[in-house]
């Protein structure tokens, strides 16, 4: 194995500690470090972190003026159930649904799409 590592994935948005809360409860992490302008989450394998951009404008997913650079895919055993949980956390589903049986499209407080799937081996 080389010497490089994924060591975080960091998510651009308006307001790091609202954005980072939604994902720490939705994947039952902790913070690692917290200021103003960027939080980090540690439990998920890599860190997720999120910082603060001045006019940050969400995507328009699928289709719109403003691309999706990134998304989370995140592994789920029971799709229906996962679905439920994260909305009640503040997602939204997304009007687009390519391959809802397999996929499900969800849209997180700052705007940004992400995936919740089964197809992702334990």
């Amino acid at each position: 194995m080389g010497d490089v590592r994924l060591g975080a994935v960091s998510i651009d948005c308006a307001d790091p500690a609202a954005l980072a809360d939604f994902y720490k409860n939705v994947l039952d992490v902790g913070v690692m470090f917290s200021s103003e302008d960027f939080v980090a989450l540690q439990g998920a394998g890599v860190l997720l972190t999120f910082q603060r951009v001045a006019d940050h404008q969400p995507p328009s997913w699928p289709t719109g003026a403003v691309p999706k650079q990134l998304h989370l895919e995140l592994a789920v055993k029971d799709l229906d159930a996962a679905e439920a949980r994260i909305i009640g956390l503040g997602a939204a589903k997304a009007d687009v649904q390519p391959n809802p049986d397999n996929w499900r499209v969800l849209i997180d407080p700052a705007g940004h799409p992400f995936c919740i799937t089964t197809l992702i081996p334990e």
